[in-house]
């Protein structure tokens, strides 16, 4: 499955970090999570750290599907406002997935501490209203989340002007939201599994998925098989192809960064995240190295070929918004790429297994703007799934959910 197009930032930056073997005979193992990006590097380094026997499978280079071109927002605020999560699954759920968001971004904190530098940094969230008539009920959604004790306040178009340069008639700003950089992370932990002793192979591609009884038998392509007690398919917006259901739909987003400028002249965009109450949504957040990433501009294609020829246009689609939202901030596109992502009814992510394997192969998609927050409170919750343990969170983002 073609994933992106252009020149995703983080690969351009760091490169091939690191080279793992393909699989070139048979295993065992208790959990074989199969896929090799940001997503399986997480649920891979949970189940490690608390003693399962894991095996990690990529059928591309490690880190090279759709977290090479993800924007990486961290962030605890769902695509889904609370309010709406509210009328479908109740106060008390919406609340808790929100909350659960808020303390992925502090465990990814803590989690890329012992990795030396992968460009995590807190930062500021400011969720604008695109129109006037946004303004209304985002004040409804801070008071909301202000009565489930998160800390939000409200900026006026005066304050938005003063603080960001910023043309937006009103503002929820939160300090819960941070940035790392998903394709060194993804390196630093597999490298790092590696070095623990788990085994971690790249160009190696599943072909079949065989559940049984008390295992589940994994076959390559390229003819070797791995047997397990337990299978985790973090494939990213690949999975829904082994599913007969339909759970998401798959979009094409695009972005761009620019060269590096100084922080007196990005508008604090290089410690803020700036996003929007239109859907699609335009966002722009800093690098750790200067640089300001733009993002939005999301359309139903799915076809790589489409995708690619609609690359520069978007891209200057993208540049003319930032100086609508920002006059006089003309940021000028260095790289820019497009890739896939998926968007579920609800906006909320998929983590367990599915009736048509059974209870042994789980799949892991944390779908929709905050993937790689939803990818560490995956991790938790499929260890929990593993471990048979309760996790309060296993109905809720379950296949099973109602709403």
């Amino acid at each position: 499955m073609d994933l992106k197009s252009g020149y995703p930032y983080w690969a351009v930056r760091n490169g091939l970090m690191h080279a793992f073997p393909a699989l070139d005979e048979d295993l065992h193992c208790e959990v074989a999570v199969i896929g090799g990006g940001i997503s399986g590097a997480l649920i891979a380094d949970e189940l490690a750290a608390h003693g399962h026997e894991v095996v990690v499978v990529e059928q591309r280079d490690i880190g090279w599907g759709s977290t090479a071109a993800s924007t990486a927002l961290l962030q605890y605020e769902i695509d889904t406002h609370m309010i709406d999560l509210s009328e479908r699954y109740g106060e008390d759920a919406a609340a808790l997935a929100y909350r659960a968001c808020g303390e992925a971004v502090l465990a990814l904190r803590e989690r890329a501490s012992g990795l030396g530098d992968v460009g995590f940094a807190r930062a500021d969230s400011v969720y604008c209203a695109s129109k006037q008539r946004h303004v209304y009920p985002l004040k409804h959604e801070l008071a909301l989340r202000r009565r489930h004790g998160f800390e939000v306040r409200w900026l006026n178009a005066a304050d938005l002007h003063e603080r960001y340069g910023l043309h937006a008639p009103g503002a929820i700003l939160s300090r819960l939201a941070a940035r790392v950089d998903p394709y060194r992370m993804t390196y630093r932990l597999l490298m790092r599994l590696v070095r623990r002793g788990v085994r971690v192979h790249d160009r190696s591609e599943i072909a079949a998925i065989e559940p049984r009884a008390r295992s589940v038998l994994l076959r390559t392509a390229q003819g070797q098989t791995i047997r397990a007690a337990q299978a985790v398919l973090a494939i990213g917006y690949a999975g829904q192809r082994w599913l007969r259901q339909r759970v998401a739909r798959n979009r094409s987003s695009y972005a761009f960064v620019t060269d590096p400028m100084p922080a007196s002249e990005s508008r604090g965009l290089d410690r803020t995240m700036v996003w929007e109450s239109a859907r699609p949504y335009l966002y722009l957040r800093g690098t750790g190295d200067g640089r300001i990433m733009v993002g939005g501009e999301d359309d139903a294609v799915d076809i790589p070929a489409r995708r690619d020829a609609r690359l520069g246009k978007k891209t200057r689609r993208l540049a003319k918004q930032v100086s609508r939202r920002f006059p006089g901030l003309e940021l000028a596109p260095t790289f820019a790429w497009a890739g896939t992502f998926a968007e579920t009814d609800d906006g909320l992510p998929y983590f367990g297994p599915h009736a048509q394997y059974g209870p042994r192969v789980h799949f892991a998609m944390a779908y929709g703007g905050n993937g790689i927050t939803y990818s560490e409170i995956g991790a938790g919750l499929l260890r929990a799934l593993i471990e048979r343990r309760r996790h309060p969170l296993a109905a809720l983002f379950s296949f099973e959910r109602n709403g």
